[in-house]
C-alpha cells in the first residue's frame, strides 16, 4: 500500500491527519475512518474502503494507492466529489487515476 504525498484529508481529520495515517500504517483499527484509493481497474473513478479492511494482509501488501482519508462515509463521498472536481478542473476530464498518477510522477521527477 502506498500513500499519495498530497493526501486529501476530510475536514474532521485535519488536526488528526498524522495520527490517523500513522495508526493505519501500523495496522491499528480506526473506527469510522475511510480511505479513498485509486481503482484497481481503468474504468472506475475511485474506491472507498473502511480503514479496518486495511488490517487484512492482502490490502497491506497490495500496490493500492491511498489518496484520501475521511471520517465517516458521508465525508468520504464528499471527498470523492472534491477529487473528481479537482481532476475535471485541471484536466477537462474525470480520469482521476491518470490525474493522480501524473501528479505523483511530477513530484518524483521534481525531487531528483
Amino acid at each position: 500500500m502506498r500513500w499519495y504525498e498530497d493526501l486529501y484529508v476530510g475536514y474532521s481529520l485535519l488536526d488528526k491527519k498524522r495520527q490517523v495515517v500513522r495508526k493505519i500504517k501500523k495496522g491499528k483499527p480506526q473506527g469510522n475512518k475511510y480511505v479513498l484509493t485509486l481503482p484497481r481497474n481503468d474504468y472506475d473513478t475511485l474506491e472507498i474502503y473502511p480503514s479496518v479492511v486495511l488490517l487484512q494482509k492482502w490490502y497491506r501488501d497490495s500496490d493500492m494507492i491511498v489518496v484520501g482519508i475521511a471520517e465517516g462515509m458521508e465525508e468520504a463521498m464528499d471527498m470523492m466529489q472534491l477529487i473528481i472536481m479537482d481532476c475535471l478542473y485541471e484536466t477537462g476530464n474525470v480520469n482521476v487515476k491518470k490525474y493522480i498518477t501524473d501528479k505523483m510522477s511530477k513530484i518524483r521527477v521534481g525531487e531528483s
